[in-house]
């Protein structure tokens, strides 16, 4: 993979998208949401204004900390590998814009999917977009329209009233999940279970990644 991390100003205002802070790519098992436990290539990028107080990958907020890295390069990397299922994610993936990348990976054969907390306008073609709001900044309105999959994750009990206006939010086909927060899962899930149980419309999401042990 060619990485440039001296790309002037310039360079990227003149071909913005082409290059992206990359903090990590890497093959591995999808362990959240709709499509849990399939083989996905993950592409995280650098770069996050939301700021979760419980955020486990903190080291990609600064974008400026990553090295630029041309999307082709993405592509083709992602392509060494069988599966055909790119994750996008961050950090916040938004922020940067997106066309060029969604453009190589289908180019590739890749159906693409982002993870997003919609707080900034949307770019690229997506097959899937997983929104997670967070409460320390609100998504932009045309998010809530773009979602297959709404995913809240639960740190306080009090975040299942807020995970139901989200869910009006979104369309009737959506799928709704709740998502225990790694560190205070033994508290939150028997709470998330009962309420799935009395909510039905609702269903669980758990980070098998990190049961398993897999990135």
């Amino acid at each position: 993979m060619d990485i440039f991390p001296d790309i002037t100003p310039a360079e990227r205002t003149a071909a913005p998208g082409a290059f992206l802070p990359l903090m990590e790519a890497f093959y591995t098992l999808q362990g959240e949401g709709f499509y849990q436990g399939s083989a996905a290539y993950f592409i995280r990028l650098g770069g996050c204004d939301v700021g979760c107080v419980w955020c486990d990958v903190k080291e990609s907020w600064d974008a400026d900390k990553h090295p630029q890295v041309s999307v082709s390069d993405m592509a083709a990397e992602a392509a060494a590998h069988p599966g055909r299922l790119a994750v996008v994610t961050g950090g916040e993936p938004l922020l940067h814009p997106l066309g060029d990348l969604c453009e190589a990976l289908h180019r590739r054969g890749f159906r693409i999917h982002i993870e997003t907390s919609g707080t900034a306008p949307f770019s690229g073609d997506w097959d899937w977009v997983c929104l997670s709001p967070k409460k320390f900044k609100a998504p932009l309105p045309e998010a809530y329209g773009h979602a297959q999959e709404l995913k809240v994750v639960v740190y306080h009990r009090t975040d299942l009233a807020w995970a139901e206006e989200h869910a009006a939010r979104v369309s009737p086909s959506c799928r709704l999940y709740l998502q225990p927060e790694w560190s205070r899962r033994e508290q939150m899930l028997p709470l998330i279970i009962e309420y799935i149980k009395a909510n039905p419309q609702w269903e669980l999401s758990l980070q098998l990644h990190k049961y398993i042990n897999v990135p």
